[in-house]
């Protein structure tokens, strides 16, 4: 039953990004854009903090 859930789960998202997709492009492509920025901070993040620790944590 829970596969079941899952893939119903995956096919909602899917069919809710095509529609973002063809009604409004410009939105989506700024959702895709902000995306991105939140991972490139993130990984920023981590590498701040694996500097921070290969410096002993000085």
């Amino acid at each position: 039953m829970a596969v079941n859930s899952k893939k119903i789960a995956v096919y909602v998202v899917v069919v809710f990004v095509l529609y973002v997709i063809i009604t409004d492009p410009a939105k989506a492509a700024d959702y895709v854009q902000i995306g991105f920025q939140g991972i490139s901070d993130a990984a920023g993040a981590v590498g701040d903090f694996m500097t921070w620790a290969a410096n002993g944590g000085e």
